[in-house]
């Protein structure tokens, strides 16, 4: 194989339009998590994204015993303490049966001491289907404001969902998305979880995919989601492969260009996640909906890559701000 692509700020970088359009997105992402409470009829502030938690458990990453040497020093314990959240993508709680197959599966990385490592949200589609920067900002917070019931902004939503489309229609995402439509009745421990964006390992840039071992998709076909994830965790042990790609060359391994899978980059596997049964958190425990699953809080060589995933660092740190000042007072008034 060629040598690894170094990691390069550039790959970054925010143009002046970007970071104007950036700032107007923040501050809709702090009003929606204020009025979040009554958006989804809950009694306590939600996310932006991914807002229901179906489940909240501890983990174990082991590490592959033959790991490359390459790879080595930043696998340099047999396993690592994980804290793990599975959730749905959609920015409004509903109690319903049946939600979208859109789940995120984060996990947090502790070292020897409880120190934070690392924080993956990993989510259960490949690919994201917008490349601008500008478009996708539009899009983001003319949905926050319609979600406000700020109506004047649905034209705007419309004419930013209008201009996604030619980053939809490529073939990768084409069919990936009929993957889904076939797999949306699947249980959510069945599906492979990826990293979307790319991230840093050292210098090296990487994607990261888990992948279950042997887990029937058929599992609790006629319960909620929620309900069916909590009896399989207490009762069964669960285990994935974790395996990365390398970036070695911008043209088959785009960093800006997520609406494309990366080739030419064989999977390896560094290591396996474990959930053994009954490890679940308490998901009454208000501490567990004030965790927070920022990638830009890990350490600084294993941080996102890309412009996409920048976005990610400015509207996680505004809606955790947000949401953890509106519970600590909730939370102070309830106890």
């Amino acid at each position: 194989m060629p040598n690894p692509l170094k990691y390069n700020k550039k790959f970054d970088e925010l143009n002046e339009e970007e970071k104007q359009l950036l700032e107007i997105n923040k501050k809709t992402i702090a009003d929606f998590v204020e009025q979040s409470s009554s958006v989804s009829d809950v009694n306590y502030a939600t996310r932006n994204a991914h807002a229901k938690t179906y489940a909240a458990a501890k983990g174990i990453f082991w590490t592959e015993p033959d790991i490359p040497e390459s790879l080595q020093p930043f696998f340099d314990k047999e396993k690592f303490d994980l804290t793990i959240r599975f959730s749905n993508a959609q920015l409004k709680i509903k109690n319903s049966k049946k939600d979208i197959p859109a789940y995120g599966f984060a996990v947090q990385i502790k070292d020897e001491n409880g120190g934070l490592l690392a924080n993956y949200p990993l989510v259960n589609f490949p690919l994201f289907p917008i490349n601008s920067v500008s478009t996708f900002l539009k899009l983001f917070t003319a949905i926050n404001r319609v979600y406000m019931k700020q109506w004047s902004s649905l034209f705007s939503m419309f004419v930013q969902m209008i201009k996604t489309l030619p980053s939809l229609l490529t073939g990768d995402m084409l069919r990936n998305m009929l993957m889904l439509i076939g797999k949306r009745n699947d249980f959510i421990l069945s599906f492979d979880y990826y990293s979307v964006g790319a991230y840093r390992l050292g210098d090296q840039v990487i994607k990261i995919k888990l992948s279950p071992q042997s887990v029937d998709k058929n599992t609790g076909r006629k319960q909620k989601i929620k309900d069916s994830l909590t009896n399989y965790l207490q009762t069964h042990d669960f285990t994935a492969d974790v395996m990365i790609q390398i970036c070695y060359d911008l043209k088959d391994q785009p960093i800006n260009k997520l609406n494309v899978e990366w080739k030419n980059s064989p999977f390896i596997k560094i290591g396996e996640v474990k959930i053994t049964k009954d490890s679940l958190l308490d998901s009454r425990d208000c501490t567990n909906e004030l965790l927070s699953f920022n990638p830009f809080e890990s350490k600084i060589f294993f941080q996102p890559v890309g412009k996409i995933q920048k976005l990610r660092d400015e509207a996680y740190k505004v809606s955790v701000q947000t949401r953890r000042k509106i519970n600590k007072l909730l939370h102070g008034k309830s106890s």
